[in-house]
């Protein structure tokens, strides 16, 4: 039971990351409909970015950057996760704009735009920063091992299960329990509705679109350094984000949820046995939830269902 409490462990906190990436995923999905191939991009920008905040050799020198690099790494640590997101929201808001124009037309238009917009982001970043791998420092009080009741675990993993955990609890009282949150579940409801009630559909779009894009970006800075940074490092997060949408029911917070805390289960588990099976082991488990519930574990019940 000792040697397998760490992969649970290991397992959770990966899942609770998983679960935030595909939060913001599945806003986008449930107000716009849109499935966007570009999330992956934009939680790897969001990693750059902080790397930028944290690491300003990176960026600025001579005066500027001895200045930054001056200033205490938690400090700058800290701003990174506060300013970043909001950073790759602005490109969301962006990219938000520039789609408008297939609104409106066959789903296949969105998602070529997404997609050469996830190839623009991509190329963007070894432009700027370089195809290399990039290593984005964390402040010391955070990292190393701590020892608990016998076992030795890694205080990042910590760290960045509880700061999803309450990542996941504030997306949640915002939608919730604020009007604005009130008003984006409605659009996912019915958006004509909502343009009815005289709410701008399209202001809303573009909030939802960079709330959305803004917690892809919180999610790489803080899943990068559990699984490293270069420049295609979003491919290995969107497509566990859209098999999570599917599997915890599309269009339901909690499911999203449990299907990312499944899924981390299913590949931290399975890694520490069977690591050739680590990646397989969630479209396994996909298959076996779909198989008995089509709509997922906490979607909603089709019309044509009996």
């Amino acid at each position: 039971m000792s040697q397998i409490i760490p992969h649970i462990l290991n397992g959770l906190s990966l899942g609770l990351l998983f679960a935030l990436i595909a939060l913001g995923f599945m806003l986008i999905v449930g107000v716009m409909e849109l499935i966007n191939l570009a999330h992956g991009s934009l939680f790897a920008l969001g990693a750059y970015f902080a790397m930028m905040i944290i690491s300003p050799n990176l960026v600025w020198t001579g005066a500027v950057g001895e200045f930054w690099q001056a200033v205490p790494l938690s400090l700058r640590y800290g701003l990174a996760i506060l300013v970043a997101p909001v950073m790759v929201a602005v490109v969301g808001m962006g990219l938000e704009f520039c789609m408008r124009r297939t609104y409106g037309k066959k789903a296949e238009y969105g998602l070529l735009m997404t997609f050469g917009a996830a190839l623009v982001i991509e190329e963007a970043i070894r432009l700027v920063w370089g195809p290399s791998e990039q290593y984005l420092q964390v402040p010391q009080a955070i990292s190393g091992a701590v020892l608990f009741a016998g076992l030795i675990y890694s205080k990042y993993k910590l760290f960045a299960a509880l700061f999803a955990a309450g990542a996941i609890v504030l997306v949640w009282f915002f939608l919730e329990r604020t009007p604005y949150g009130a008003i984006i579940k409605a659009g996912a409801h019915d958006s004509e509705m909502v343009r009815a009630l005289g709410i701008n559909l399209s202001r809303l779009r573009l909030l939802v679109f960079g709330l959305g894009a803004g917690l892809a970006g919180f999610a790489g800075i803080v899943l990068t350094p559990i699984w490293g940074l270069r420049p295609h490092v979003g491919i290995d997060a969107v497509i566990p984000a859209f098999l999570i949408i599917v599997l915890g029911g599309v269009g339901s917070f909690w499911g999203a949820v449990a299907g990312g805390i499944l899924v981390g289960l299913a590949v931290g588990i399975t890694g520490a046995y069977a690591s050739e099976w680590s990646l397989l082991s969630m479209y396994l488990l996909l298959i076996a939830v779909v198989s008995v519930r089509a709509r997922g574990l906490l979607g909603k019940k089709s019309a044509l269902e009996a």
